[in-house]
């Protein structure tokens, strides 16, 4: 990501103790902006290197005592490092039920029980099935498709991961794919998606957000955007061209539009809540604001419930 001259000039934007490092997590008593090398977990939040030399200069013997205990019994608490663990960790569980979907005989059961398809949602239909709205991230049609989604996840993850945090980084994640399949049920209800696009585009959508809140240059973010949610309808017109039929050629790309411009907003919406609520005082009003977006997401969900079925 470059940055603009107000940008490097704010410190506020980087580690106070490597000041080349871009972080967005701050130690939750000096509120200094740490990066993923020098923060410790808290209970709640993290402490740089120096406030945690502070308190333990100021331990009493009992605590010193207590604590040396403590270290004796439990594991030793482990310093975030900068790799991206989280993104890591959602890339290899994707690869592996990839893999599972490749056995005879079970994949296409696990496909069809992880896949998105709104009826699924109505009690109308039967006993409604709610884990899909997030299991299709889990599920991709082809080699190409779980590869182009996978290098994206990794290209974004290592940049926002350590600038939010793992906790935040999971939940933008997850709600990007809800917000995908909010989306493909408000405007697609009779379509089967499967693929992690809504929660890639969350990610694009947060770092767009997020890099314009910190004053980054967010010119190449916002082009990648245009270009990745274009596509579709560009190859739709091509291909429409002999025929006039563009809706019909629009639906033969296969790629859902839908999710991804319901993963952007979603993504563009917790980029904000993290840019505004980044102090620790704010903690409260952040977990707040998430968990009401959630709740409006499930709440659209009655709309096609209504509406179409």
């Amino acid at each position: 990501m470059s940055t603009t001259d107000e940008f490097r000039r704010n410190s506020d934007n980087f580690c106070y103790r490597h000041p080349d490092r871009q972080s967005f997590v701050l130690c939750q008593r000096c509120l200094r902006t740490v990066c993923s090398d020098c923060r410790t977990p808290a209970p709640v939040g993290v402490i740089c290197p120096e406030c945690m030399a502070q308190q333990r200069a100021t331990e009493t013997p009992a605590q010193k005592k207590a604590q040396r205990r403590w270290a004796r019994s439990a594991p030793a608490t482990v310093v975030a490092s900068g790799r991206p663990v989280a993104t890591l960790t959602i890339i290899a569980i994707t690869g592996l039920f990839y893999v599972i979907g490749l056995i005879p005989g079970i994949g296409g059961i696990v496909g069809n029980a992880l896949a998105f398809y709104p009826p699924y949602l109505v009690p109308q239909f039967g006993p409604i099935e709610p884990w899909r709205l997030f299991t299709a991230a889990l599920v991709h049609s082809g080699f190409f498709h779980i590869g182009l989604n996978m290098l994206a996840l990794w290209f974004l993850g290592r940049n926002l991961e350590p600038l939010l945090g793992r906790g935040r980084f999971v939940v933008l994640y997850l709600l990007g794919a809800l917000g995908g399949s909010v989306a493909v049920a408000l405007l697609a209800p009779t379509t089967i998606v499967v693929g992690a696009s809504g929660a890639i585009f969350a990610l694009f959508g947060a770092l767009l957000v997020i890099g314009r809140h910190i004053g980054a240059d967010i010119r190449v973010i916002a082009i990648l955007i245009g270009i990745n949610f274009i596509w579709p309808f560009v190859v739709a017109f091509i291909s429409s061209l002999g025929t006039g039929d563009f809706f019909g050629a629009l639906a033969d790309v296969g790629v859902s539009w839908q999710a991804h411009l319901g993963g952007l907003v979603v993504g563009a919406v917790v980029g904000l809540i993290y840019a505004r609520t980044r102090l620790l005082r704010q903690r409260p009003v952040q977990i707040g604001l998430l968990i009401a977006l959630t709740v409006a997401l499930v709440a659209l969900l009655a709309i096609p419930a209504v509406v179409y079925y």
